[in-house]
Formats: structure tokens, C-alpha cells, sequence
């Protein structure tokens, strides 16, 4: 509920922005209000919400009827079950209907006493997932490990892919027979060395499986001065760099769905794909170069070389262009998470006629 003095600043501010050159709709929009809102608070007059009589519901339960929910949920017998348990029960043993469980539930909490039951943990509230962003290369990297099938029913072997989110390279790959800390940490310090970026400000974000926080992990990305970053438990999408390079891996023509016939053909395969996405590639997240080109700092000059054809067509045939060429702008950085905007609380008259 608006106070009186909160309303009369949101009308000022409204009627500076308008002064200022700004639409009605536009001003009410930024403090999150309507255009019939602010018509209603600007003819004036108190808010009598507050002070409006509400009468009592016709059915409402007394307070002798409130009190014995209260004591019956503090019997030893139900003192540990939840309304949901509580009404059925008394309905069986004791033909007894005191309220219906909407009711329980509500008693409980008005009295204070709605508090969670058992061992269990209460459920946690998730925050924001870890957000970086990239300017460069070898400046944020994601990796995941994904199951390869084989030839043999259960059996499978492991791919480790390392994905650059700047230039979408994949910087490491390898493909083991197990899932262990020390193959990650292995194909790390591989890659960090083939990369030349050690001692360098890098960012390593994975999931939370033991491949990606064990402690020879760990160990390696401290002494590598890499930072560690993790997905949030049990959430699926913070990772999607990763996730989106295995779906295109996996559905490529020639991956073999029958499975590898050992890790070598595993180890061969994912050398051809490893070599075809880097360097032929065309990716649409870097407007169409290939990874390897945009990994090399390349992109900027074949962007500006399109963007100067597609000139020159327009140039010749005007007529067949309603408006501009394509963007080939290099993109300048990537976020993996980025940050969503936050709501404007309190705006300045100049931005609301901006």
C-alpha cells in the first residue's frame, strides 16, 4: 500500500518528466504504476483502504472453535503431524470434524506455529547463478563431461570438452575410460599450457559433479591461479555453453549412434569433430566465423570485409535493400549468466523524459 507521501513524489516526478517532454504512459511506466493510477492519485484525497470497515465473515470460526484446533494440534499424538494427517485421522478414530484443512493451516499460522516437521530440511532458496563475462580470450572458460556410448550395452566411455565462451573454441578435449578427478585435472593443465594462459586472469565454471570439484581439482586450479566457478545445485541451465556444444556434438551426421567400437575410434572421432567445428564451422553467436578465427582476433577484419561487399551490393542495386546491410559488428564480449536488470526504485526526473 502507497503512503500518502510516496504518491505525491511519484506525481511530481510524473509531472516533471511530462514538462520535460515525456508521454504519460512512459513516465508511469518507469515507477511501475498506470496512467489511470497516477490520474486517481493526482484528483487527491486520502487512501481510505485503511480505515474502511470490514465486517466479519458470516461463517468465521469463534475463538472457542480456534482455540480447539490449537489443542488439538498440540496433543502428543498429532503434535507431529501435519494438518493434511491431522483432519483425516480425527474424522476416522474420533468421528470428530473440527475444520477443514485450509483452516488447520491457517490457525497454525496466525498462532506462530506453522514450522516445518521431521528432520527434513527446509527447502532452500535459490540465489542468482554465478555471472561473468568475457572480453577477450582465455579470459572465462566452461566444461562439462558427457557420456560417448559404446559398442557394448551399459558400457561408455567419457568426454571432457573445454569450450572458450569468448571465440566458442573448444580449447580441450579428451575422451578416458572412467570419470575421475584426476583425468579433469589432467586435461586441464593440458589445456592451460597449449593455451600459453597460465598465470593469467581465467575463469573455469562446471556443475557440481565430483569430476568437477574433487579435490585434485581443486589443488590444480589453485596452483593454475584459475578461478573456480560452479553451477548452482540441482539447477540444469547455468552451464548452457557447454550443454549447447554437446547437443551439437551428438547430433552431428557422422556421430556414431550405434557406439564407438573402442576408445581409440572414441579418441579419433572426437579429433575430426573437434577440428571441423574450430576451424570450418561457421558459428551464429560470433556472426558467422569460425571459432578458430574469432580465438586468433581475425573476426574484425572478415566482419568489415562482408560489411564492405554487402556495401557495395546495395550501392548497385539500391533497390532491392529496404534498409541497412546486415550487422556484421564483431560482438564485443559474451556473458555466461549475465545479470538480469534490476527494477528502477527511484528515477530521477531527467531519466524518466529521457
Amino acid at each position: 500500500m502507497t503512503s500518502t507521501a510516496d504518491r505525491n513524489r511519484a506525481i511530481r516526478l510524473v509531472d516533471e518528466a511530462r514538462c520535460d517532454g515525456a508521454r504519460l504512459k512512459s513516465a508511469c511506466a518507469v515507477l511501475g504504476i498506470g496512467p489511470n493510477t497516477y490520474r486517481r492519485w493526482s484528483r487527491g484525497g486520502e487512501d481510505r483502504r485503511p480505515t474502511a470497515h470490514r465486517p466479519c465473515p458470516q461463517y468465521a470460526l469463534s475463538d472457542a472453535e480456534r482455540q480447539a484446533v490449537l489443542a488439538t494440534c498440540h496433543l502428543p499424538e498429532y503434535a507431529s503431524l501435519p494438518p493434511a494427517q491431522i483432519v483425516p485421522r480425527l474424522l476416522d478414530e474420533h468421528d470428530c470434524y473440527l475444520a477443514s484443512e485450509s483452516t488447520f493451516y491457517r490457525i497454525l499460522r496466525d498462532a506462530g506455529e506453522q514450522n516445518r516437521r521431521g528432520r527434513a530440511r527446509a527447502p532452500r532458496q535459490m540465489g542468482a547463478p554465478a555471472s561473468h563475462r568475457a572480453d577477450q580470450p582465455n579470459a572465462v572458460w566452461t566444461w562439462d563431461v558427457t557420456y560417448l556410448p559404446s559398442a557394448v550395452r551399459g558400457v561408455y566411455f567419457y568426454l571432457y570438452l573445454i569450450i572458450d565462451i569468448y571465440s566458442r573454441k573448444i580449447v580441450g578435449a579428451e575422451v578416458f575410460e572412467n570419470e575421475t578427478a584426476l583425468n579433469s585435472a589432467r586435461l586441464i593443465e593440458r589445456t592451460v599450457l597449449r593455451e600459453g594462459c597460465h598465470g593469467t586472469p581465467l575463469v573455469l565454471h562446471a556443475d557440481n559433479g565430483s569430476a568437477m570439484k574433487g579435490s585434485t581439482v581443486r589443488v590444480t586450479l589453485e596452483r593454475l591461479g584459475i578461478i573456480r566457478s560452479h553451477s548452482r545445485p540441482r539447477v540444469s541451465d547455468d552451464n548452457p555453453f557447454s550443454e549447447a556444444l554437446f547437443r551439437h556434438c551428438k547430433y552431428r551426421p557422422d556421430y556414431p549412434v550405434d557406439g564407438f567400437q573402442d576408445l581409440a575410434q572414441a579418441r579419433e572421432w572426437v579429433l575430426s569433430f573437434e577440428r571441423w567445428y574450430n576451424d570450418e564451422h561457421r558459428h551464429s553467436g560470433i556472426r558467422f566465423v569460425t571459432p578458430t578465427e574469432r580465438h586468433a582476433g581475425h573476426d574484425t577484419e572478415i566482419l568489415s570485409r562482408r560489411h564492405a561487399l554487402n556495401e557495395q551490393a546495395r550501392s548497385r542495386n539500391p533497390s532491392r535493400w529496404s534498409g541497412k546491410t546486415r550487422n556484421w559488428e564483431p560482438t564485443q564480449s559474451v556473458a555466461l549468466n549475465p545479470d538480469r536488470e534490476l527494477m528502477v526504485q527511484h528515477a530521477a526526473p531527467e531519466k524518466l523524459a529521457a
